[in-house]
C-alpha cells in the first residue's frame, strides 16, 4: 500500500505550525491561521503568543468602554506577528459581516474594523473570537519557500484549537493533532 502525498497549493484556512528549526525566532513554537495566500504572498495571525494586554484594557484604550469584572479582562490580545503590530485583527466565528471583514472557510472571518471592537462588550460580539496586533506576512514565493526547507507543518484549520484551547497549549495540540510525538522532532531538516 503507498500513501498519496499531496501538495497543498492554497494555504488559506490552514494551521502553520512552526518546526523546532524556527526556536529562537519570532516564530518559535508559534501556531499561525493563514488568512490569504496567493500568487502574491501569504498573510496570517499568529494564534498563540499573548500580549500583557487584555482586551478590556485595550478597549479602553480607544475609547471603548468594558466593564473591569467583564470576561474581557481576563482575556488577552494576542501578538498576531510581527508586522503592522499597532494594527487589530479580530479573527471570528459567525456570519455576521461587519464593516471591513473577509469571510473564510469554515465559518471563520477576519475584521479589521472598529465596529467590531464596539461590539466585544455587548450580546453582538461574536461566540468566539481572537484579537490580535499585528500580523504576518509573506512575499510571493517566500512561505513556500519555508515549507520546501522544512520550517512549517500545516494542517487544517480547527475551530477547537482556534477558540476553545488555552493560548499556551495550542502549538502542542496542533502537533498532536498531526499525531506526532513532540520529542521525536528535530531541529535539523533533511530532504530525502
Amino acid at each position: 500500500m503507498t500513501a498519496e502525498i499531496t501538495e497543498i497549493t492554497n494555504l488559506t484556512n490552514q494551521l502553520l505550525i512552526a518546526m523546532p528549526s524556527l526556536d529562537g525566532s519570532f516564530f518559535g513554537r508559534s501556531v499561525t491561521y493563514i488568512c490569504e495566500h496567493d500568487d502574491q504572498g501569504a498573510m496570517g495571525l499568529v494564534i498563540n503568543k499573548s500580549s500583557e494586554i487584555s482586551v478590556s484594557r485595550l478597549l479602553n484604550e480607544i475609547d471603548i468602554e468594558t466593564s473591569e469584572s467583564s470576561a474581557l479582562s481576563s482575556k488577552n490580545v494576542l501578538t498576531g506577528g510581527p508586522v503592522q503590530t499597532d494594527r487589530g485583527f479580530v479573527l471570528h466565528t459567525g456570519g455576521k459581516i461587519w464593516t471591513s471583514s473577509i469571510a473564510l472557510p469554515g465559518d471563520i472571518n477576519v475584521t479589521t474594523s472598529k465596529d467590531i471592537l464596539q461590539s466585544l462588550s455587548t450580546e453582538q460580539a461574536p461566540d468566539q473570537f481572537l484579537l490580535t496586533l499585528g500580523y504576518a506576512g509573506w512575499s510571493a514565493g517566500q512561505l513556500e519557500d519555508e515549507m520546501a526547507n522544512n520550517a512549517w507543518l500545516t494542517i487544517e484549520a480547527d475551530h477547537d484549537i482556534l477558540f476553545n484551547t488555552p493560548v499556551e497549549k495550542r502549538w502542542e495540540r496542533a502537533i498532536q493533532k498531526l499525531g506526532i510525538d513532540i520529542s521525536q522532532l528535530s531541529a535539523i531538516s533533511g530532504h530525502a
